[in-house]
C-alpha cells in the first residue's frame, strides 16, 4: 500500500538522487579534510584526552603561537 501511496506523488524519483549526492558530497568532502589536514594538529588533538591538565595548557600554548 505504501508503495502506491509514494509512486502517485509527482517529482517522488528526485528524492533519493538528492538523498545520494549529499552523501557522496559530504563523505567525499571528509576524505579531502582527513588527506589535506595537518597531521601534527591532529596528532595533538587525539592526545588531549590522555594528558594530565599541565601537559594539556604546555601543548596548547604552543600550538596556539605555532598557529597563528
Amino acid at each position: 500500500m505504501e508503495k502506491n501511496v509514494l509512486q502517485s506523488i509527482a517529482g517522488i524519483t528526485i528524492y533519493p538522487l538528492i538523498s545520494f549526492g549529499i552523501f557522496f558530497l559530504f563523505f567525499t568532502a571528509l576524505l579531502v579534510y582527513v588527506l589535506v589536514a595537518n597531521k601534527q594538529h591532529l596528532r595533538t588533538m587525539s592526545q588531549l584526552p590522555l594528558a594530565s591538565d599541565d601537559e594539556e595548557m604546555l601543548k596548547t600554548t604552543l600550538n596556539h603561537d605555532i598557529i597563528c
